[in-house]
């Protein structure tokens, strides 16, 4: 997907506030959204990722900052007048009318011409595959059917802006994981600058050019979705995307090009520099998949980023194993009582070298895996 590029943002928020009751939902908010792009504010319910979507549909108005959309100032301009459409959770399909008319709704509302209303009405119907279905009701349809509709509705009066909300938050998992392919290419393919809700971490990484997430009404880290996993900037990030392992410790060894975390659990040695100062308090995130695992100690040639025996590597009992098909999930009790959490590929139908509860095991990883933390 190529995203158009422009001097200035296609839609740009400016230290937006809202307040209810005096309590600050979203708190001094700014971010910048290119023209093409599918954004995702990702947050845990409350954390103020619908609000700043209200806003943006004109449904709340904003104590203070201002939204600019296409060089526009909008935050004085009803919802009825932006060139805005919204799609909710729930679909809010017309259940007396077929299919066709919930499409055409918006559009007659509008006063197009039969003509034009028809010709957008089958263009939609044919984009997201549901032209035999154009007489039905919304009631004899699928769940991802009536999403598709629902979708259709939105684009059939072609908004420079979609909001998308939960948009999948009502189905079940097969079928959302089904449909997040279907509308990122419709949406894709219609070129509408997009911006969605979820509290679904795996719809973000799958649908999202890039991802804000929120809690407790800002933005805490902007990026694409290898960007937020691979490098939080900080702890909430790293514990909220995925599964993490956060070792609490200081910094012992600042160097340039490398430096040493104490920790209770051991010494870790990390291959780049960070911007901290001797002692200061860090805490070092591992993800499980990062993470190997065997019965017998590393070798040095094995962990060669490892500088000598002991960095990067701890002991434990296996205390917990979870099989998923495609890999399997092991939660290994350290000798300082923490709880690691490391997860393998299931590459074979029959893996002879398969972990069993109780077993003492090993678990290391490489220096260039570590993310140091310093908030």
């Amino acid at each position: 997907m190529t995203i158009e590029r422009a001097a200035e943002p296609f839609l740009l928020i400016r230290n937006l506030v809202k307040e209810f009751d005096g309590v600050r939902a979203v708190n001094d908010v700014s971010v910048a959204i290119n023209k093409g792009e599918i954004f995702a504010l990702l947050g845990s319910s409350g954390c103020g990722k619908s609000t700043l979507l209200r806003m943006l549909a004109g449904f709340e108005t904003p104590t203070s900052g201002s939204i600019t959309l296409a060089g526009q100032d909008i935050v004085s301009v009803p919802p009825y007048q932006r060139p805005i459409n919204m799609m909710f959770q729930s679909y809010a399909l017309f259940p007396h009318l077929s299919v066709w008319d919930n499409i055409a709704f918006g559009l007659r509302r509008d006063g197009l011409p039969k003509d034009e209303i028809a010709s957008r009405v089958e263009k939609m119907l044919s984009l997201v595959q549901l032209t035999d279905y154009a007489k039905r009701k919304p009631h004899q349809l699928s769940g991802g059917q009536q999403q598709r509709v629902a979708l259709a509705r939105s684009l059939a009066k072609r908004p420079q802006l979609l909001l998308l909300d939960e948009p999948l938050g009502a189905l079940d998992k097969k079928l959302r994981e089904r449909t997040q392919m279907e509308l990122v290419s419709i949406i894709e393919e219609v070129g509408v600058t997009c911006v969605m809700v979820t509290h679904d971490q795996d719809e973000a990484m799958s649908m999202a050019t890039r991802i804000a997430v929120m809690s407790a009404g800002r933005i805490l880290q902007v990026g694409a979705p290898d960007e937020i996993y691979e490098t939080p900037n900080c702890r909430f990030v790293a514990d909220f995307i995925g599964s993490v392992n956060l070792f609490n410790g200081s910094v012992a060894v600042d160097e340039a090009d490398h430096v040493i975390i104490d920790t209770p659990e051991g010494r870790h040695y990390v291959t780049h520099g960070i911007t901290g100062t001797m002692g200061m308090p860090v805490s070092v995130a591992v993800r499980p998949e990062k993470i190997a695992l065997q019965t017998e100690a590393p070798t040095q040639e094995q962990r060669a980023k490892a500088v000598e025996h002991g960095y990067n590597c701890v002991q434990g009992l296996v205390s917990g194993i979870a099989y998923f098909g495609n890999e399997t999930s092991y939660h290994i009790t350290l000798d300082s009582g923490m709880v690691l959490k490391v997860s393998r590929t299931n590459a074979a139908r029959h893996d002879e070298s398969a972990l069993k509860r109780d077993q003492r095991v090993y678990a290391w990883w490489d220096g260039a895996d570590v993310v140091v933390l310093t908030r």
